[in-house]
């Protein structure tokens, strides 16, 4: 059964540094993200779960929820304490939280 979590948990621990990784594709991801949000798109996560810290809680987001509800099912196999983000970037974006758009994690 995959870990959820709302966009206002997702807040709460963002602000204390979480890991939050983005399962969607390149040109979604530009169009805005989280601020901090590493880009693993779904076809990329098995090839690159070496980069995650498994010490930590690792949130996935995706648009909507779908995506990042498969990924953190995978995750959670792999021995991550996953959370899938309800609701996605979409709800993060129109609950009024900050977006960062371009290809970097963070504002430059």
């Amino acid at each position: 059964m995959t870990t959820t979590t709302t966009v206002s948990a997702l807040a709460a621990a963002h602000a204390d540094g979480a890991v939050v990784i983005d399962v969607r594709e390149p040109m979604e991801y530009v169009g805005g993200h989280v601020p901090g949000a590493v880009l693993m798109p779904m076809g990329q996560l098995a090839s690159r779960v070496a980069e995650l810290d498994r010490t930590r809680p690792v949130f996935v987001i995706c648009a909507s929820g779908n995506r990042s509800r498969a990924m953190t099912d995978f995750l959670t196999r792999a021995g991550f304490d996953a959370r899938s983000v309800d609701g996605g970037t979409s709800e993060w974006i129109q609950s009024g939280h900050p977006v960062v758009r371009g290809t970097r994690p963070n504002a430059a």
